[in-house]
């Protein structure tokens, strides 16, 4: 007899299929095999207690606050956790309960189902001479090559900006960026490159949007996740997808106080209501892409609590982009300077991806694809090429 420890990242599924297990029992045993945890916040206490004895009758369990049982406060926070299958059987159970019970029953049923695709690596091109990352500025015949060549190394998104939007920088009149981003569109319109990639343009002036979306964009990357009603009315009009992006204050000051008393919840209540507005100007939800703002007006600790809370975001059913880059957050961890920042940056988009990121933004995309093939071999998602 043999005891072999399987690691918790590991295909269940293959595993059961080597074994010879019957696809139906696979099917049920696969949500048993997954372990997961959600911490409820402000449930009613009443709530609470249904739901950690609900949690416990089928073998689930749910940590609360001291005094909970003798419902010493109205209010508290819950950690439940449990196997896939415990969620499922629980998503279904409360609906019955009283004290908001049933919304909760109807959020937690939007994680059981859900699978991550295959990763989706955007590329970063900068037509500007100020953004943060000296090897991501390109003129515009440099930008074509260093988009061919992306491409090349397996970019299936290319982002382009004309605007730096590091911390401290300066808003660039609406004229510069237009003088900027022009040669490349014009560039681009002439080429049957935009068939071989999906174009996002990064911008949060519906004039440029425009410009790009005509020369054959189909995304539009907004920092500002959609303020500027009149960028709702381009996107909708030209049928784009779009990316909302959360940022708190302007790239001016945003790092110079950021505050929060729960960022992922906060990041949250802004998808929801910038979802909403989208809504209202026909903004189809399967176009809209969610990006939390790694760096946006966030310390180092809300970047990382931003991303272990990623897969709260799966709640939306909508693609998750993650862009940290060469980012500062990295020097704070590992003091490094931009250019030697390329082993941290692909630790957290490794990190992103096992949380549920669908869509990676670096700057570096043949490592980053190679760092990913390997995670996907590891966890039994893909063959070896050779």
């Amino acid at each position: 007899m043999r005891v072999v420890k399987i690691s918790s990242q590991s295909d269940v599924i293959k595993i059961m299929e080597r074994l010879g297990v019957d696809p139906a029992g696979t099917k049920i045993m696969e949500k048993k095999c997954e372990i997961m945890l959600f911490l409820i916040k402000d449930l009613p206490v009443g709530a609470a207690n249904i739901l950690k004895q609900d949690a416990l009758s089928i073998g689930a369990d749910a940590a609360l606050p001291s005094g909970a049982v003798t419902c010493s406060f109205k209010k508290c926070d819950l950690l439940l956790m449990g196997t896939k299958k415990h969620i499922e059987i629980l998503s279904k159970k409360e609906k019955a309960q009283p004290y908001g019970l049933k919304d909760l029953a109807r959020e937690l049923s939007l994680h059981i189902d859900q699978r991550a695709s295959d990763v989706k690596i955007m590329g970063v091109i900068n037509v500007n001479s100020d953004s943060f990352y000296p090897m991501s500025r390109f003129d515009p015949k440099a930008a074509l090559s260093a988009i061919e060549r992306m491409i090349e190394e397996g970019a299936d998104m290319i982002d382009i900006g004309a605007v730096s939007s590091r911390p401290g920088s300066d808003e660039v009149p609406l004229s510069e960026e237009i003088k900027r981003v022009s040669p490349v569109l014009e560039l681009l319109k002439d080429s049957e490159i935009t068939s071989k990639a999906l174009f996002s343009i990064d911008t949060y002036r519906p004039e440029v949007a425009k410009m790009a979306l005509e020369a054959g964009f189909k995304i539009v990357n907004d920092i500002t996740g959609l303020r500027d009603s009149k960028m709702c009315e381009v996107v909708s009009f030209y049928e784009a997808s779009v990316v909302i992006m959360h940022m708190q204050n302007e790239p001016k000051n945003m790092q110079a106080d950021p505050r929060y008393e729960d960022v992922v919840s906060e990041v949250s209540r802004f998808f929801e209501e910038r979802i909403e507005k989208a809504r209202r100007f026909s903004i189809p939800e399967e176009k809209i892409i969610l990006d939390p703002g790694i760096g946006f007006g966030k310390r180092l600790e809300h970047n990382v609590a931003l991303l272990n809370g990623l897969s709260h975001f799966k709640r939306f059913g909508r693609e998750i982009l993650v862009g940290a880059s060469r980012k500062s957050m990295i020097d704070h961890i590992y003091p490094s300077k931009v250019e030697e920042r390329l082993p941290g940056t692909i630790v957290l988009h490794l990190k992103a991806l096992r949380e549920g990121a669908q869509i990676i933004r670096c700057h570096d995309v043949k490592e980053h694809k190679q760092a990913f093939a390997v995670e996907r071999y590891l966890n039994g998602s893909v063959e070896a090429l050779i």
